[in-house]
């Protein structure tokens, strides 16, 4: 159920962000299937293991049912990206997703060009799924290989060899011009030359684009309870520093925290998330954030996938709906543009969020003397050191 706001609470929530979103931001939907083979030891998503039979038709009304109550709220704004994530979205079949997409696109006007993203596991696919979801309209596919080294691999709870990590990838590079590889670094026991073979590994692929993610142990995993034996944070940070390094020998740009890809070819959908744009977002645990002309708003889906269900074609998706809050809009806007390594035109601060530059002036002033940003009229931009420390950065927006 939405919960009931009280009156003074839904003014204040209303005053949120200023009158100064004169126009929306660009529109993203994101689809969460929630359901995977096999939980990761490391992974907080919103991801239920498989026991039975998954109700995939169940859940395919739900997301219809979903997109539906929300139309009205995105009403005449175009969709500019698509991403299926997970759990693991290769677990349902491309009629599945056709009948998604279909639905999409009869409800939403869709770009003609729309990035259309779906996560796979290598362990969950073959050539006919591939080029299932093709015709059904996905023409990026990101798949989450992590390492390719087998010992690294079992650590790690993949259900997918060395073998099918690089036979998926071949599969799907003859279906796919537009691909991006999930892998990890500073995992259990790795040394510096096994995390740089395994960047070399995905380079000498030369997929579009990669994602290097430093392994965290997060709350609520299987690893945060039992911690492996992880390299230290020198070893880690060299790590980071090597691979870095390795990919831009190889033609990889590092436009964001995590994120390399060849020249033109960066994710649309993150990048939308990066800037600060709007996203809607339908599924079990799914979040969004929309913008009015008074305020930006937060949702949220029920996690579990049968109480959604429930929810969703009872015509009650949303679980939680609120405002983002004045004094917090400079954190959210910093949370997502700061992980951008190029930066940002200070511009895009007011166009995002409403507000005046003013509003965060003194603490842009406060970060970059301690060296966290360069600043200049036309662009924001952090540091080596303000990239490598972003979470002392981002403190610096938290009231």
């Amino acid at each position: 159920m939405i919960p009931i706001i009280p009156a003074a609470r839904l003014q204040a929530n209303q005053d949120a962000a200023s009158s100064g979103l004169k126009n929306p931001p660009p529109l993203s939907l994101y689809i969460h299937i929630p359901w995977c083979v096999r939980k990761c030891p490391y992974c907080d998503f919103n991801s239920h293991e498989l026991k039975t039979e998954i109700p995939q038709s169940q859940y395919v009304d739900a997301l219809i049912a979903d997109l539906e109550q929300a139309t009205p709220k995105i009403w005449g704004r175009k969709i500019h990206s698509i991403f299926f994530g997970g759990g693991t979205p290769s677990l349902f079949s491309a009629e599945s997703i056709d009948r998604i997409l279909s639905h999409v696109r009869a409800l939403t006007p869709l770009e003609y060009d729309a990035e259309i993203t779906l996560e796979a596991n290598p362990g969950t696919v073959d050539i006919a799924h591939f080029k299932g979801y093709q015709d059904a309209g996905v023409n990026r596919l990101s798949l989450g290989i992590q390492s390719f080294n087998q010992q690294h691999l079992q650590a790690l709870g993949r259900i997918h060899d060395r073998e099918q990590a690089l036979q998926a990838i071949d599969l799907a590079m003859q279906t796919f011009t537009r691909i991006n590889l999930d892998v990890m670094y500073a995992l259990p026991n790795q040394t510096i030359d096994e995390a740089l073979l395994d960047a070399e590994i995905a380079c000498q692929l030369a997929p579009s684009h990669l994602s290097f993610y430093h392994l965290t142990l997060e709350p609520n995993t299987a690893f945060h309870r039992t911690p492996p034996p992880l390299p230290d944070d020198d070893t880690s940070a060299e790590m980071q520093m090597k691979i870095e390094e390795l990919l831009a020998q190889h033609g990889y740009q590092h436009y964001e925290t995590s994120a390399f890809c060849k020249p033109g070819q960066q994710a649309r959908h993150n990048l939308n998330y990066w800037t600060f744009g709007d996203y809607l977002g339908i599924g079990a645990g799914a979040h969004s954030k929309l913008s009015y002309h008074d305020k930006i708003t937060r949702e949220t889906r029920p996690k579990h996938p049968k109480q959604y269900i429930q929810q969703a074609l009872a015509g009650d998706a949303p679980e939680q709906i609120w405002a983002i809050e004045r004094p917090d809009m400079g954190f959210e806007f910093m949370m997502n543009a700061l992980r951008l390594t190029g930066g940002f035109d200070p511009q895009l601060y007011q166009q995002r969020t409403g507000m005046p530059w003013e509003s965060i002036s003194t603490r842009i002033s406060e970060a970059s003397k301690r060296g966290f940003l360069e600043v200049s009229p036309s662009l924001v931009r952090p540091t080596q050191l303000g990239q490598r420390f972003l979470n002392d950065l981002l403190t610096i927006f938290l009231d």
